[in-house]
């Protein structure tokens, strides 16, 4: 697993009249740009893994997204909205002098990566979803799939504790630790740059975008959906998911039947992070399906 190394170049870029910081590693021509899930992580979890493509020739580049890890973070809830991100997508794209990227998307980077892609489709290479999906009411039925399967007892437990508002309820966090387990990160032991992004998460953000916690979306992205319009990317694309991921394979699907020119790879041993789960496989059909672009 890579560990968190001094970027390259550090860029300050300015948006909305705030700052965030970018992180650039490696001088190769073809850019891989990340865009890490949340929202509200600092980007360490995604970037470090990733480094390994700098040493490969490529250029990785990343940033904390406005409201997180070293960029600014104004208290403004306005300001946490999906349409906004692209526009900082965009803004951070020009100012790095990027070019046509591969644009990889993880979660809610997933989502942030098909808005982008659907409003300026001509800055991209290729597009690449990870444990992502397009259609947030089609997700919200999975999950509800996940929870189901702790027993009907514990389902009605989350749903008192979720209409009482007692979400910090001992019991309520249980389940939640138990559904983590299963679908966001399977190891025993989680790499350190996945506790430094959980342990900096802005939760005004994900609160206002997406809801308390990864099994309830109650956030201004729950009605989101791009599937009628995905069609319209063209771009080579690589669809990836976790056969456990609580963005899961139905998920995935639905995205590759939407998508003219995309692939789907399914990580058997994985949930929500293959990245991290089944590095040697992951990275493996990463670097082909970069490679096949060349």
């Amino acid at each position: 697993m890579a560990e968190s190394r001094e970027a390259d170049e550090t860029v300050r870029v300015k948006i909305d009249g705030y700052e965030v910081v970018t992180y650039s590693y490696g001088g190769g021509d073809d850019v891989v740009f990340l865009l890490n899930g949340g929202p509200g992580l600092p980007c360490d979890y995604l970037r470090d893994p990733h480094l390994v493509l700098a040493d490969q020739g490529y250029r990785v580049v990343t940033y904390d997204q406005l409201g997180c890890g070293a960029s600014d973070k104004p208290d403004d809830k306005g300001l946490w909205t999906i349409a906004r991100y692209v526009e900082e997508v965009e803004t951070v794209r020009q100012a790095l002098g990027l070019g046509r990227v591969h644009l990889l998307g993880h979660s809610w980077g997933g989502w942030l990566a098909i808005e982008y892609a659907l409003t300026y489709p001509d800055s991209l290479k290729t597009v690449i979803l990870e444990n992502t999906c397009g259609d947030m009411p089609h997700l919200i039925t999975e999950l509800n799939r996940l929870r189901e399967a702790l027993g009907p007892e514990t389902v009605a437990m989350l749903q008192h504790h979720e209409a009482e508002g007692t979400l910090d309820h001992p019991e309520y966090q249980a389940a939640i630790t138990i559904l983590n387990h299963r679908h966001v990160c399977r190891l025993d032991s989680w790499p350190a740059s996945l506790h430094r992004s959980l342990d900096d998460w802005n939760k005004n953000v994900y609160g206002t975008m997406q809801g308390p916690n990864e099994f309830l979306y109650v956030g201004n992205l729950k009605d989101w959906n791009r599937i009628p319009e995905m069609h319209r990317i063209t771009h080579p694309a690589l669809i990836t998911v976790g056969m456990h991921d609580e963005l899961g394979p139905a998920c995935a699907m639905k995205m590759q039947q939407a998508m003219p020119n995309a692939q789907l790879r399914v990580f058997k041993n994985s949930s929500h992070t293959p990245f991290i789960e089944e590095p040697e496989v992951y990275f493996r059909e990463l670097q082909a399906f970069l490679r096949a672009q060349a």
